[in-house]
């Protein structure tokens, strides 16, 4: 009876270590699969050569048309993963212009050389997954008017953007990106901008916002 008794003891010693095993295994093994299927998330830097256009104004003193100078830009985005489509964004996009005007009798408004630069925070929304093929992307911030003379302030205002692009994959960790994207810059009605305490101030412009239009093309390293 008591070799039985230890034959069976041992049987089930044996069984119940297996089950142990298993189940350590198994225990083991589900966080790798879970991890697996978890949605995979990618961050990213992208430099940016690109082209802007627009940003037309109203003189507010003689009713003339103010205008920015298209011309060459640059930016960079750094992309912060939320998940397989999502992204945040950081943004910024500089060029060097000037404005110009339809006023021959404003010499000091033609040709007044200046930089534009947005700076906004926002997203990116790939439609199928990050790293590859059509998104959409925004952001909201500010844009920094910087006259190229000492003597005069510069400009912060209330600014957003909004555009769509594509993603070309060149491999796992690099892509080309291709994006058209439109600012909106809010202005105070009637507002002087560009003034020094000795010098008064270069433009008087009446309107609520100013709108860019930006082609960029850039690559993206992941």
């Amino acid at each position: 009876m008591k070799r039985e008794l230890s034959a069976l003891r041992l049987h089930a010693f044996r069984h119940g270590w297996r089950f142990f095993c298993v189940a350590v295994a198994m225990a083991m093994t589900c966080p790798v699969h879970a991890q697996t299927a978890a949605p995979q998330t990618e961050s990213s830097v992208t430099v940016y050569g690109g082209y802007r256009g627009g940003g037309s104004l109203t003189d507010a003193n003689t009713g003339a048309t103010v205008n920015l100078r298209d011309d060459g830009s640059y930016a960079i985005t750094v992309d912060i993963g939320l998940d397989r489509q999502t992204q945040v964004q950081l943004f910024y996009s500089h060029q060097q212009t000037a404005l110009t005007s339809d006023d021959l009798f404003s010499p000091t408004v033609n040709n007044f050389e200046l930089d534009i630069d947005y700076y906004h925070v926002g997203g990116t929304y790939f439609f199928e997954q990050v790293g590859a093929g059509g998104y959409v992307v925004g952001g909201i911030g500010a844009t920094h008017a910087r006259p190229d003379r000492g003597d005069l302030d510069s400009e912060t205002l209330l600014s957003g953007n909004i555009g769509v692009g594509y993603m070309l994959p060149l491999g796992k960790r690099v892509g080309l990106r291709f994006e058209a994207r439109g600012y909106a810059t809010l202005i105070n009605n009637d507002s002087s901008l560009f003034c020094g305490s000795n010098v008064g101030c270069v433009a008087a412009v009446k309107g609520d916002a100013m709108y860019q239009g930006e082609a960029l093309a850039g690559l993206s390293i992941r």
